[in-house]
């Protein structure tokens, strides 16, 4: 293909496991989806249908341990936060899914970080905007290794954490989950077709607070191993 300048390398994920990567087509992630998250977030904790927004392909940083990441300090942005998430990459084309087939599309699990810009995502979200600049920007979305449905199955339960600088800020179980898996894809389906490549993040637990410059975040999920990041100063 004749480009007028260079193309970018195709984003990916490593594989737990293997020398293959994963390519990352599109990053879909569910708001709310944990019931004190959604408290501490001002929202109602009811069990209503899920809401989505999206960050692109290229907000991935792949990390595999024991390595620890490089994200560095987001633009236009005086309150950056953490969200530890349960990723599920998507290996089948998938339209209008019932909940009792849905796992079918699912290649596998990691662990990932939806970080946000939670001022702006705040002033736009009053406002009435779109607050896509508050989620979708450079680094948005780390994330460990994809390990395979045929390794992890379907965890369903499990211990998820984050700890900053050593000390324990956010903590649940993939239990609490408002929607599960399978009805979190059974309701993105209705409104994407979901494809090989798509990566879903699938809400945090409570507990979500401010970053600054170096600070150390390590956090996991049982089964699916650990993600370690540092925070570096903002980009000039």
């Amino acid at each position: 293909m004749d480009t007028p300048f260079p193309t970018w390398e195709l984003p990916s994920v490593a594989v737990a496991g293997s020398a293959q990567r994963f390519p990352v087509r599109h990053i879909y992630c569910v708001g709310r989806n944990y019931a004190e998250h959604a408290k501490e977030m001002g929202g109602d904790a009811a069990k209503e249908p899920p809401f989505f927004f999206t960050k692109p392909a290229d907000a991935v940083v792949p990390v595999v341990p024991p390595a620890v990441g490089r994200v560095h300090y987001p633009l236009a942005s005086k309150n950056y936060q953490h969200e530890i998430e349960l990723v599920v990459a998507i290996g089948k084309r998938g339209v209008d899914l019932p909940p009792e087939s849905a796992l079918e599309i699912v290649w596998g699990y990691a662990v990932g970080l939806d970080m946000t810009r939670r001022d702006l995502q705040i002033d736009l979200r009053e406002k009435k905007r779109p607050w896509d600049v508050g989620k979708s920007f450079a680094e948005a979305a780390p994330i460990g290794p994809v390990h395979p449905v045929a390794a992890v199955g379907h965890p369903a339960r499990g211990r998820i954490w984050l700890d900053v600088n050593g000390t324990t800020r956010q903590q649940g179980d993939l239990a609490e989950l408002i929607w599960d898996v399978p009805h979190t894809l059974a309701f993105l389906s209705r409104y994407y077709e979901l494809l090989p490549g798509d990566l879903v993040f699938t809400g945090t637990p409570a507990g979500v607070a401010a970053l600054v410059p170096g600070d150390r975040l390590d956090g996991g999920i049982a089964g699916l191993g650990t993600l370690s990041i540092v925070i570096a100063e903002a980009r000039a």
